[in-house]
Formats: structure tokens, C-alpha cells, sequence
């Protein structure tokens, strides 16, 4: 049987340039199960029901404030070294669609640990509904994913490698939104220095967080002592 092949669209481009950036990150992977009954419980009795990824994005972005090597990047120019952002930013991947088709864009949140969760709520909503090209963030991901290979991939490393240019293009960590889907994303593949996945939530109110971390900027003993903290965070200052 004979099949048809599709030419990549520009959001499919985007996203297998990430994929190639991310290849190049020496990836650890630390998970722990962690309670967040007392963030469930506030929730239900709330009158407005904040979106789970708004309430993650909050909390470790409180995390990131009280721990610097969460704020770190590792950048190449003009040489290899470290660069610790003042303030976090928080990289979020939603769902969209162009001409039918499913396809992913970033939205950004600037410093979530000084900001509401009304506030953080309210800006990934603005990038899941806003019209795409509305956004100057997704016009200049669609114009990139146009220009030849070359060109895009050497426009993506200097995102990357340039400190002030990465925490405004790329972020400063991730947070996923599968687990309203009942999925987990067991081995992530991310470019950014964390990416947190969050998975189902349990009837006894607990949930399995993953994070994926670069390891030439932090070692697996920072993450486990995030993870404590964010389930810290979840119980007193996000809830």
C-alpha cells in the first residue's frame, strides 16, 4: 500500500526546531509524588476555578525565587557560562488551529512569582484564545519557520545562547498541560532549563510531577529539593 507524504507547515517547523535545540541538552529526570489536597480543597470552595497550569506556573515560579540555579541558563556566547535570570519566565505550550490542523504556540508569563494567579491565569488564557496572529510572538514564530534551514537553526541558536534573547523567546521554564488529559509526559523533551509535567490528579489528592532539567546548569539534588518545595508551595503560599 502506497501513502502520501505532507509538507511541514510553519508550526510543525517550530516544533521540530525545538526538538533539535533540545537534542543538544544533557537532560536529567527527577519525579516525586506530592500532595496537593489542601490547593484542591481552596479550589472547589473558590468561585472562580483557576486552571491547574496557571496554579503549577505559580508555584514553581515561587520556587525558582527562593532557588537561583532554577533561574539559570547555560549560554555559549561570547562563551560557555552560566547567566542567572533576575526574575523567571514561564513557557507554556497551548493548543491552537490553523486550517484544521492542531498546532502548538508559547505563551509567556513574565515573573509569575510576583504576579496573581488571576493574573498568570489570565495571560496563558489570552494565548489560547487571542487570534493567532494577533500575538507578535506567534507572527515571528510563523515568519522564522518559513526562512530556510539554515537560517532558522542559526536564529534559534543565537535565541538560545543570548542570554536577554532567551528569557523573552524561549523562557526560563516549562510547565505541560496534559494532565487535564489524563496523560503524563514520562521523558520530556524540552530546550528550556526545567520543564515540569504534571499528570493526573488521584482521588486522594495527590499527583506524580516530573522534571526534566539541564544538567550542565544544576544537579539532581537542587531538583529533588524543588520538588519538596513545590509541594511546599502548594499547601501555604500558592494556596
Amino acid at each position: 500500500m502506497q501513502g502520501r507524504s505532507f509538507p511541514l507547515s510553519p508550526s510543525r517547523t517550530f516544533v521540530a526546531d525545538l526538538c533539535h535545540a533540545a537534542l543538544k541538552l544533557p537532560q536529567g529526570v527527577l519525579a516525586r509524588r506530592i500532595d496537593i489536597s489542601a490547593a484542591i480543597a481552596l479550589r472547589k470552595a473558590s468561585s472562580q476555578k483557576l486552571p491547574w497550569t496557571a496554579i503549577f506556573v505559580k508555584a514553581w515560579g515561587e520556587v525558582a525565587q527562593e532557588l537561583p540555579e532554577l533561574r539559570r541558563t547555560y549560554v555559549a556566547l561570547p562563551w560557555p557560562r552560566l547567566y542567572e535570570h533576575k526574575t523567571s519566565v514561564a513557557s507554556i505550550m497551548v493548543e491552537r488551529s490553523i486550517d484544521g490542523e492542531a498546532v502548538l504556540f508559547p505563551a509567556r508569563v513574565k515573573s509569575p512569582a510576583e504576579r496573581s494567579l488571576a493574573e498568570v491565569a489570565a495571560d496563558i488564557e489570552q494565548a489560547a484564545t487571542a487570534p493567532i496572529t494577533s500575538i507578535s510572538r506567534n507572527r515571528m514564530i510563523l515568519q522564522v519557520s518559513r526562512l530556510p534551514l539554515p537560517l532558522r537553526r542559526f536564529i534559534w541558536w543565537l535565541a538560545f545562547n543570548l542570554p536577554r534573547q532567551r528569557q523573552h523567546y524561549v523562557g526560563t521554564f516549562g510547565v505541560s498541560v496534559l494532565g487535564h488529559l489524563g496523560a503524563d509526559i514520562l521523558h520530556p523533551v524540552s530546550p528550556v532549563t526545567t520543564f515540569v509535567s504534571y499528570g493526573p490528579i488521584a482521588a486522594d489528592g495527590t499527583v506524580y510531577v516530573t522534571v526534566g532539567f539541564d544538567h550542565r546548569t544544576m544537579d539532581g539534588a537542587v531538583v529533588a529539593r524543588a520538588l519538596a518545595l513545590l509541594e511546599q508551595k502548594l499547601k501555604t503560599v500558592v494556596a
